[in-house]
Order: structure tokens, then C-alpha cells, then sequence
């Protein structure tokens, strides 16, 4: 049966390759599951139950993005509430206590209502086959450069924010700025206090995580990422044990493994507060809803293309098949999202581990998803994965996608000039949307100024305008 629905064979997989893959994905972005409800709530500022709701959702409107990718678009890309668009819709849930003087809960479930419009129109444009022209839109020079932009932005996670240290010294730390960066192992001891002896940990698991990933996918081992970040998961256990002399499983005595429906229905569930959505103001309402479908459409497109490109899914024009089926994952994920209550659903960078991993079909997909709801019982487990091994995995994915830069024509400018700017751009600005608006801009203007307006098409040029109000009016 699993056959005749992923089509494994024909894709040169199989199901243990596909579950690997699947389960690989959902330990490098596991973290989401109790990042996204803190995010949304002021780290627990809000209340217990309105915590547990978004938490809910999370795994649950996570889980239904991914179905619909598994048997709609039979790939292997994940889903959940896109990092950056949840900060920014924490942002607008305050300024809606701000602007109308409605209770945090209250200003929530109105801000919701605009995560819902956006899905309806996400899913509008996919069927209409508009998302898939905006795909093809994107110049071939600059649509190769986005997976080597995202392997530097995952980089630029695994080495510098992933693993942040707090110490009595203030924090966060990071590896490449307070660790690396520092002039002295005296000096950065200094900086960061009793965070020192945290940071040392994890730089030390950090890099034996990756280099037993290397020498594992040298010898060919399909499961080398999942191994390697089990490997680096129990040096920094018992680094904590032997050294640090805490406990690493002490956020598993007494935890309740009860998923708490309860909250969910009393805060998130279906609690769409159109009245107070209408108080917000219909320019602003307008202007935030466009802001999120920029960000999340390009966001999505950018991880798609990469990613695919990684796995060899695009053909020679850079496109691949089923991408309608693949943007409407998304769409349907965010109204999931807004009606049990959470922020815009994307597709995650984090599904590279699971394509290098050999995730080649949706089946991939549908054991991520599977691993969401099952959070629901396992939460505590799912929070002991330590940020260093997950470190350890985007470090070496982001590797292997920059070698795509081999396919860039560095001899046209209009290629080269883009692609650089992603490159830098990227992991400085952390969204994927910006980054290509930026490329798009370059390649636009490089065109235009040499003569040769005709090979930018009219929907390029209306993409790379819509990019320059944003940056410029901050619409």
C-alpha cells in the first residue's frame, strides 16, 4: 500500500530510508513545538492555558500541513509555524492590546482572524495556479542560488543562534560571537561567568555530532544525521552529569504526558475574535495581511526550491513537479493554524536533514507529522534533544547546500551579483523572503541598466517593485 501511494520505488527510496529520513527531520526541528507557544506568549507570561493551546496547535495544525504535503504532493518537506512570521505575530498581537486596550487573549484570537484571511488566499492563489507562476517568475540564476543561501543561513544557525548560554553574566551567548570570537579562552571565561562551562559543552558536542555525521555519510550510512545527532544528544548528557553536575532528565520527573485539549478549547480553539478584528482598522488589517503573505510566500517558495534542488527534485529549468500541490500545504497548515490557534504555517529549512537523510516522498512527511501529534503525549521527551546535536545536523546540511554554488555562472553578473547578495543577505536579515526579494531586486536592476530589459518578465519586474515598497515604505 505504501508503495502504490508514495510511489518508493520510482523515487529509488524505501520505507525504513523514508522513515529515517522523516524521523531525522522532526529531531532538528523538534524544538519548535515549545519555542512556538513561548514565542506567542511571552515565555509563559500569558497564563498556563493559553500556553497549552498554542502548544496544541502547533503540533496538531503542524501535523495536517504535512499530511496534505505527504498525499496531495508526495514530498518530503515539513511544516510548522514559520520562525520570524511567529515573532512578528507576537509583535502584532501587543500592538493590538496597545491600539484597542483588549486583554492579550483577547487581541490574540483578533490577530488570529488575519492568520485566516491569509491561508484562504494562500489557497486561493494555489489552485488558481498564481503561487506556481510567481515560482516560475523567479529568474533561473537566482532560483539556484537559494539553496546555497539557505545552507549558509543554516550555518549561521547551528554555529551562532542555535545554542545560546545564559548566565548570571546576562546572555544570550553564542557559539561564533562570545566563544570563537573572543580574543582569549580567559577572556570569554570572563564574559560569560558560569556560562563558560555550558558553552565549552556544547561547542565540544556540537562538533563531535558533525564530524560523526561526516564519517558516517562517507562510509554511506543512509541514518548518519540521525546517528550523529544521538551520538552528540548523549555527550551532552553526560557532560551534564559528570561536569555540570545537573540532571539532563529532570524536566521529565512529574511532567504530564496528558495532552491538555482542555486549554486548547477554552483559549485557541475556534476562537476567531472577528469583532475585534474590526477594530483593529481595516488599513492596517490590510497592510498586515499583505505583509504576512510576502513573507510567508517567498519564505515557503525559497525552502521549496532549495531544498528540492538539493534533492535533485528539479529539472533542468529548475522546476519541480507538483509545486501547486506543495504550496497548498502551507495555505491549508496556516487556516489549521488559525482555527486551533497558532501563527502562519510554513514549510522549514529543517527538512534538508530529513532529504539528506535519502527522504525522497511524502511518506517522509507523514512520519514528521505523525512525530507532531504523538508530541502531544511526549512533549517532555521531545524537549531533552539538546540544541547543540541539532546543531550538529543543520551545520552539515548547510554544507552539503552550498555546494550548489558549483551551478552559478559566476562569469554573468546577473547571476553572480544576485546570488552574493543572498548569500550574505540570508543569514544576516534570518528570512529566507528577504533574501530573494533582494535577489530579485539585483537581478532586476542589472538588466534593466545593461540593456537587456527583455529577458526580465513583466511579473519579475512586479515582484521586484512590490519587494522595493516593502524594504523602503515598510509596508
Amino acid at each position: 500500500m505504501l508503495e502504490k501511494v508514495f510511489k518508493l520505488k520510482e523515487n529509488h527510496t524505501n520505507v525504513k530510508t523514508e522513515i529515517v529520513a522523516g524521523l531525522t527531520t522532526f529531531m532538528t526541528m523538534a524544538y519548535i513545538i515549545a519555542l512556538n507557544p513561548n514565542l506567542l506568549t511571552n515565555f509563559g507570561a500569558e497564563g498556563t492555558e493559553l500556553w497549552n493551546g498554542v502548544f496544541m496547535a502547533t503540533c496538531i495544525a503542524s501535523a495536517i500541513g504535512m499530511f496534505v504535503m505527504a498525499f496531495a504532493a508526495n514530498k518530503p518537506f515539513a511544516m510548522a509555524p514559520g520562525m520570524g512570521l511567529n515573532s512578528f505575530f507576537a509583535v502584532v498581537v501587543t500592538n493590538i492590546v496597545a491600539l484597542t486596550g483588549m486583554t492579550y487573549l483577547e487581541s490574540f484570537q483578533s490577530a488570529l482572524c488575519i492568520i485566516l484571511i491569509e491561508g484562504i488566499v494562500f489557497i486561493a492563489l494555489s489552485l488558481l495556479n498564481v503561487r506556481e507562476k510567481i515560482v516560475d517568475a523567479i529568474p533561473l540564476g537566482v532560483r539556484l542560488g537559494i539553496s546555497p543561501a539557505i545552507g549558509m543561513m543554516l550555518m549561521n544557525i547551528g554555529f551562532g543562534s542555535n545554542a545560546g548560554v545564559y548566565s548570571e553574566n546576562g546572555g544570550p551567548f553564542y557559539a561564533m560571537r562570545d566563544f570563537f570570537g573572543a580574543l582569549s579562552p580567559s577572556i570569554a571565561q570572563t564574559s560569560m561567568g558560569s556560562g563558560y562551562s555550558v558553552m565549552v559543552l556544547q561547542v565540544v558536542t556540537m562538533f563531535v555530532g558533525l564530524f560523526v555525521i561526516i564519517v558516517l555519510a562517507q562510509k554511506g550510512v543512509k541514518a548518519a544525521v540521525i546517528i550523529g545527532m544521538l551520538v552528540a544528544s548523549i555527550i551532552y548528557w553526560a557532560g551534564q552529569a559528570l561536569f555540570l553536575g545537573t540532571n539532563p532528565f529532570a524536566g521529565l520527573s512529574g511532567a504530564s504526558f496528558v495532552p491538555p485539549f482542555a486549554d486548547m478549547a477554552k483559549t485557541t480553539l475556534f476562537k476567531l475574535n472577528f469583532d475585534g478584528f474590526v477594530q483593529i482598522g481595516w488599513f492596517t488589517v490590510i497592510t498586515l495581511i499583505v505583509t504576512f503573505c510576502v513573507i510567508d510566500m517567498f519564505d515557503t517558495i525559497g525552502t521549496l526550491v532549495g531544498t528540492a534542488s538539493r534533492a535533485g527534485m528539479l529539472d533542468k529549468d529548475g522546476k519541480m513537479t507538483k509545486m501547486k500541490e506543495a504550496l497548498l500545504a502551507d495555505a491549508v497548515g496556516t487556516v489549521a493554524g488559525s482555527a486551533t490557534g497558532t501563527s502562519t504555517v510554513t514549510t522549514f529549512i529543517e527538512s534538508a536533514s530529513g532529504v539528506e537523510a535519502g527522504g525522497r516522498t511524502g511518506l517522509t512527511a507523514l512520519t514528521t507529522g505523525i512525530m507532531f501529534l504523538a508530541c502531544m503525549f511526549l512533549a517532555p521527551i521531545a524537549a531533552i534533544i539538546p540544541a547543540a546535536a541539532t546543531s550538529s545536523a543543520l551545520i552539515y546540511v548547510g554544507v552539503l547546500m552550498i555546494t550548489g554554488l558549483k551551478n552559478i555562472n559566476f562569469d554573468d553578473n546577473s547571476q553572480s551579483v544576485p546570488v552574493a547578495l543572498m548569500l550574505i543577505s540570508m543569514p544576516v536579515s534570518g528570512s529566507i523572503g528577504h533574501a530573494i526579494g533582494i535577489g530579485l531586486i539585483a537581478y532586476t536592476v542589472i538588466k534593466l541598466f545593461t540593456g537587456k530589459a527583455k529577458d526580465v518578465s513583466v511579473l519579475t519586474m512586479v515582484l521586484s517593485l512590490i519587494f522595493l515598497v516593502k524594504f523602503f515604505l515598510a509596508v
